[in-house]
C-alpha cells in the first residue's frame, strides 16, 4: 500500500509526530515523581507484527531474541557495558494506531537475568495485525524511553521489519525528533519481502551516534543477525563512524556479508 501524492496526504503523515512532539513536552514540563534509576544503556526491543509478517515469522522473532539473550555472548556484553546494567523493554507494533508493550521494562544486571528475560520474551504472543508504520512506532518506542523511570547513558531503539512504512508518521521525520532527543535508532531489515530494504532502513530509518542497520535474508536467518546485533547495541557503538555515502548523517553500516561500510 502507498500513500496517494498529494498536501492531504502530507499533512497527514506528520500529523501523529507533531502529537508526539506535544506529548514529550508534557513529559518534559511534568514534576518529576520519582528520581529516575542511572543505567548503562536504555534499550526498546521494536518487533514487527504487520500483516506481511506471518504467524510462523512472528513466532521465528520472538524465538530468535529469546535464544539471543540466553546466550553466554549476550550476557558477556552487559556485563562488560558498566556496573548499572542494561534496562530492556519489548514492543510490537503494526500499522499508526497499533503498538503494545509486550515485556515490560526490566532492568538487566548480568547472565543470569538475561535468561529470566528470555523466559519473558518466550510467553509473548502476537496481539495485532495491519498496515507497516515505522514512524508510528519510533514514535511509541520514543514515548516508552521517556516514561520509564531509568536514565540511561545511552537510548537505543532497534526496530525490525520486512516492509517499508506506508502509513502514519514518515519514519525519517520521527527518526530525526529522536536524533535530536539523543536516541539512537538501529536497525534490522529482513529482505524476504523487499531485497533493498536495507537501502530504505539507511535513508529513513537509522539515526544516532554509531547507528547502524543489519540484514537478514529471511525470518530464519533472524536468529544470527539479532544476536549479532544485540551485542553490538549493549557493547556500545564503535570509537569511530565512517559518514554515509550522502554525507548528511554519520552511522555505521552493515552488508549481508557482515562488511562495514
Amino acid at each position: 500500500m502507498s500513500w496517494p501524492r498529494g498536501q492531504h496526504t502530507r499533512d497527514n503523515r506528520r500529523a501523529p509526530a507533531a502529537a508526539l512532539a506535544g506529548a514529550l513536552l508534557i513529559l518534559a514540563t511534568a514534576p518529576a515523581v520519582a528520581q529516575e534509576r542511572p543505567v548503562d544503556l536504555e534499550l526498546v526491543l521494536a518487533v514487527d507484527a504487520s500483516a506481511s509478517v506471518s504467524g510462523e515469522e512472528f513466532e521465528l522473532q520472538i524465538r530468535g531474541l529469546a535464544e539471543a539473550f540466553r546466550h553466554r555472548s549476550v550476557g558477556q556484553a552487559i556485563r562488560a557495558a558498566g556496573d548499572l546494567g542494561l534496562a530492556v523493554a519489548l514492543v510490537q507494533w503494526a500499522d499508526y494506531r497499533q503498538h503494545a508493550v509486550s515485556v515490560d521494562w526490566t532492568l538487566l544486571r548480568n547472565a543470569a537475568g538475561a535468561r529470566q528475560f528470555a523466559k519473558r520474551i518466550e510467553g509473548v504472543w502476537r496481539s495485532m495485525s495491519g498496515n507497516t508504520g515505522i514512524g508510528g512506532a519510533l514514535e511509541f518506542a520514543i514515548l516508552q524511553l521517556e516514561g520509564n523511570g531509568y536514565a540511561g547513558r545511552r537510548k537505543v531503539i532497534d526496530v525490525s521489519g520486512d516492509g517499508r512504512s506506508n502509513q502514519g508518521s514518515a519514519a525519517w521525520l520521527v527518526r530525526d525528533l529522536a536524533v535530536a532527543r539523543g536516541i539512537t535508532v538501529n536497525g534490522l531489515a529482513i529482505l524476504n519481502e523487499d531485497p533493498t530494504l536495507d537501502r530504505y532502513y539507511l535513508t529513513n530509518v537509522i539515526g544516532g551516534p554509531g547507528a547502524f542497520v543489519m540484514t537478514a535474508n529471511d525470518y530464519v536467518a533472524y536468529r544470527l543477525a539479532i544476536l549479532t546485533k544485540l551485542v553490538q547495541e549493549i557493547s556500545g557503538p564503535p570509537t569511530a563512524a565512517r559518514p554515509l555515502p550522502s554525507g548528511r548523517r554519520t552511522a555505521a553500516a552493515i552488508d549481508r556479508s557482515g562488511r562495514t561500510y
